[in-house]
């Protein structure tokens, strides 16, 4: 099922719908959303029921779905059960998903398919090829080796540069290899007398290496004389795919005929109002997916900043505020200052941007609120006082806060994060059908059976994609964060 028309052109078709059904004008999420409506048409289109003879003697028979494929075609048959994939349920679903404005989405046409992207190296020549790469970098083992020094010998030369600020492993500029070994794998195998450690070599864009483009370690530049007699150093592209399968999130709700009858005399249609029930269950379950993913990776990234002693926020009691003038919102206005940190911590160890979204709790939230007008230390928002704010909670210098109401009210952690473009390192959200609607009748009770199910791939996508999220925790010897008491 390929897309046969250009993007324009499904936008074009499209938008007016999505906007009317859900109310959407948000330009990104309208592309999006567009192009997964023209997949989803497109399915529709192709998923015709047959019927096998006699599938259909003696009644409706026992509720029963096709499986066991071959080739396409299914081996077991069904009851006659009519079984339609609903394209509006999908936009409710797809519309009421908050967690899909925390990271971008690429539809895909599919139940598989591949994630491409691309990184850069300095490269010079080859790991394992026969001209030496300019730079290398190695793991622990393999610097101790080397004595994170100058190093030369039998066996090479290579000089220490300094080590990645992603993973703290040693890079090391590469001089001369030793005549007895044709590769630098070879000849630091030999160093390393066969341990076998990981070579690799250094990624432009994580790690800058002052030397490079310049005449010394330092980023000096070259003289003219100089410039017009060295050889330019190599840097290379690389690009990777990754395969991606959906994956289903299912669930089913049954109402009696007695229920569908009598509902009707209050202009109460129970199938709807099932079908309801069961969207925003799978929306619920979407987000906390999406959200459990974006807190482990913002963890992961606190974890791998080697030069950061922690990144939680400590905040003193209420009892042990001094004179200068520090009140109650003072203190609270910290936490703005602590996801402002956190933004900037992104774009300094994930080079692509600073954090755009904050994820927090409803208590974390309902502080937020109140410091919203705080005069003594203004700081420009957009921040809702009314209460009930669910998402999203408002803004504060560029960064859209959300709320998690499934968070324990206790619960004082915070994730702050970067939605990129699709095409950096990150989370991407690839759906294939966002919501398949299938409607059966009971054997027996002849009641109606809806079961509703999505089916998508969440992907970490790229190199260390977990520079793109910080998560931290506001502490302190208090019980309630409200009063700091």
């Amino acid at each position: 099922m390929a897309n046969l028309i250009n993007e324009s052109e499904i936008r074009a078709t499209w938008s007016p719908i999505i906007e009317s059904a859900t109310g959407i004008n948000d330009a990104s999420k309208l592309a999006w959303m567009s192009s997964y409506c023209h997949n989803h048409k497109l399915y529709e289109d192709a998923s015709t029921m047959s019927l096998s003879p006699g599938m259909n003697l003696f009644g409706m028979g026992a509720t029963t779905l096709p499986n066991t494929q071959v080739n396409g075609v299914s081996t077991v048959n069904g009851s006659g059960d009519k079984a339609p994939s609903l394209l509006p349920l999908a936009m409710q679903v797809a519309a009421q998903t908050v967690g899909l404005d925390l990271v971008p989405v690429i539809p895909m046409a599919g139940p598989m398919g591949l994630l491409s992207y691309l990184d850069f190296t300095y490269e010079g020549g080859k790991v394992e090829g026969s001209v030496a790469p300019t730079y290398i970098k190695v793991d622990e083992t393999l610097a101790g080796v080397l004595d994170i020094t100058a190093v030369s010998g039998t066996n090479g030369d290579y000089e220490f540069i300094g080590t990645s600020r992603i993973d703290g492993k040693s890079i090391f500029k590469v001089g001369t290899i030793d005549a007895a070994n044709a590769t630098v794998k070879a000849d630091l195998e030999a160093k390393a007398a066969g341990a076998g450690e990981t070579v690799e070599l250094v990624k432009a864009l994580n790690d800058h290496i002052l030397g490079f483009a310049a005449v010394d370690n330092d980023g000096n530049p070259f003289s003219r004389e100089a410039g017009e007699s060295t050889p330019d150093k190599l840097m290379g592209l690389t690009l990777f795919s990754k395969s991606v399968s959906a994956e289903t999130f299912q669930v089913a709700a049954a109402v009696t005929r007695e229920q569908v009858q009598d509902l009707k005399q209050f202009g109460v249609d129970a199938v709807a109002q099932v079908e309801a029930v069961l969207t925003n269950e799978l929306t619920q379950s979407i987000n906390q997916y999406i959200l459990t993913k974006l807190r482990a990776l913002g963890k992961t990234n606190i974890t791998n900043a080697m030069e950061i002693n922690g990144f939680d926020l400590i905040l003193p009691a209420s009892s042990a505020l001094g004179g200068g003038g520090e009140t109650l919102p003072s203190i609270h206005r910290r936490i703005l200052s602590q996801m402002l940190a956190a933004a900037n911590l992104i774009a300094n160890r994930g080079r692509r941007g600073a954090g755009n979204f904050a994820v927090c709790g409803p208590q974390t939230a309902t502080v937020l609120q109140s410091i919203s007008g705080f005069v003594a230390n203004p700081m420009a928002n957009t921040f809702a006082q009314a209460a009930g704010a669910i998402y999203p909670l408002g803004s504060v210098a560029g960064i859209n806060i959300y709320t998690d109401p499934t968070m324990n009210w206790a619960d004082y952690s915070v994730t702050v994060g970067r939605k990129g473009d699709g095409n950096g390192p990150g989370l991407v959200f690839m759906p294939y059908l966002m919501a398949e609607s299938v409607q059966t009748i009971a054997e027996g009770t002849m009641a109606p059976k809806v079961a509703v199910k999505s089916r998508f791939a969440l992907v970490e996508a790229g190199f260390h994609p977990e520079t793109q999220y910080v998560t931290f925790d506001i502490k302190g010897s208090w019980d309630n964060l409200l009063t700091l008491a």
